[in-house]
């Protein structure tokens, strides 16, 4: 009898160590997952810096530079063709749910290349789509390597996409939440990585303000808006209605350019697309790249109302067009920049607070694509202040509920509640899982 309840004591001692040593494993994974993607991170961006000097618009004339992106979208198409299909963010999206976020690296062979020459040569879609995935690929390789739970792997696809994104946006609370919303249509489910997403989140944002030797400024920072008041909060319900109706549009345009491109052999669209890319350039120079340099240059400066429109609708149809043709890139910063071109108008004639415009608009049209309420709201309110939290939040929120019934990224849906199956059944059944690829690459 004694015998017995010291067996029985030792082994709950035992599974208690053997738990606990797992916990502990798995955050100090969490950590690596967030470093090793902060390096990456930093190397990615600093050869897309060095390729733009090369490609980029700034380098050649109007002529020129049309020959360029033809050029590069000949590469792309080779590349493709010799590497494989880079995958796309919507696919790990899917593989989150399916299987915790098994991704093949050797995605990576082609993604890395078509993204960094697309995104350097000026391409109207931006890199947080290419470094996510990338990082989230990271963290499923080294829960997979592992052999940990399909719970433990979808913890640490989130970690490394919220690293992604915190590099990106330079806002580590409204990446981790991002990383969490994207998976879904009406908010976060995933709440057991919220934590881990934001340890990841932070530890990636380290590694790479030290490696580029930047501050901890988030990538665009306003000016303060004025005093703020009750009539305030009509402006994030206008933006929510506004930004709702752009994004719908944006949706259903980028669906009317894939049934278009899918007529067109696959060699081809790339090349296509750069030279449509090119010609939209004659007419506006915000055409070109993804806007993140061009949405700080609109907020500081006072363009015309016209310059403003052509602005946001020239980069309306080459992100919908360059996302539809076989470039990779995210839609996300070029839909901010939309917001914020379009806020800067609706301000101007009805004699609003700029500031309040735009950074509700920029939530609002963003949340209508991805359906992130709460990490679109963070993000924007930890560039512009979190005072103006109320009308961005309120405008989210609408553009969500407007748009509910549309999606962009078909993959986003409720979490699977069933069972996690054993580490070892991962191996088997993820490779035969199957994904049906319906875009290009979501932001």
């Amino acid at each position: 009898m004694i015998r017995e309840r010291l067996t029985r004591r030792l082994l709950r001692w035992s599974i208690g160590n053997a738990l606990v040593g797992d916990r502990h494993r798995l955050w100090r994974l969490v950590v690596g997952v967030g470093l090793l993607s902060g390096l990456v991170g930093a190397g990615y961006i600093a050869l897309l810096k060095g390729l733009t000097r090369l490609l980029g618009a700034g380098r050649w004339s109007d002529g020129s530079h049309l020959i360029v992106l033809a050029v590069v979208g000949i590469a792309i198409a080779v590349i493709t063709r010799l590497l494989g299909n880079p995958g796309d963010v919507e696919l790990l999206v899917d593989n989150i749910h399916v299987n915790g976020g098994r991704s093949e690296l050797r995605e990576l062979r082609s993604l890395i290349p078509v993204s960094l020459i697309g995104i350097a040569a000026g391409s109207a879609i931006g890199p947080e789509a290419p470094l996510v995935q990338t990082t989230g690929s990271i963290g499923s390789w080294l829960a997979l390597r592992y052999r940990l739970s399909v719970t433990e792997v979808r913890v640490l696809t989130i970690t490394g996409m919220a690293a992604g994104f915190a590099m990106l946006f330079g806002a580590p609370l409204g990446a981790a939440i991002f990383a969490l919303e994207i998976l879904h249509r009406r908010g976060l489910q995933y709440y057991e990585a919220l934590l881990p997403s934001l340890i990841g989140a932070l530890s990636g944002y380290a590694v790479f303000i030290v490696v580029n030797r930047s501050g901890l400024d988030p990538v665009w920072t306003f000016p303060n808006a004025s005093d703020m008041n009750a009539s305030d909060l009509l402006i994030g319900v206008a933006a929510g209605v506004v930004g709702a109706a752009i994004a719908i549009a944006f949706t259903y345009f980028a669906k009317l350019e894939r049934a278009v491109f899918r007529r067109v052999p696959a060699i081809g669209r790339p090349v296509i697309g750069g030279l449509a890319l090119g010609a939209l350039a004659f007419a506006s120079p915000y055409a070109l790249t993804f806007g993140e340099g061009q949405i700080g240059f609109v907020v500081g400066t006072k363009l015309a109302i016209s310059t403003l429109l052509l602005a946001a609708l020239v980069k309306f149809v080459a992100s919908a067009t360059i996302v539809s043709c076989g470039w990779r890139g995210g839609f996300i910063i070029p839909l901010f920049f939309i917001g914020a071109t379009v806020g800067i108008v609706g301000a101007r004639a009805a004699g609003l607070d700029q500031i309040i415009a735009i950074t509700a608009m920029m939530t609002a049209v963003n949340v209508g694509v991805t359906k992130t309420p709460f990490g679109s709201s963070l993000v924007v309110a930890e560039m512009a202040g979190l005072r103006l939290l109320p009308p961005t939040l309120l405008a989210a929120v609408i553009a969500l509920l407007l748009t509910s019934r549309v999606s962009m990224i078909h993959t986003q849906r409720e979490r699977d509640s069933a069972t996690s199956p054993p580490a070892d059944a991962i191996h088997e059944r993820a490779v035969d899982v199957p994904v049906t690829h319906t875009y290009g690459t979501p932001g």
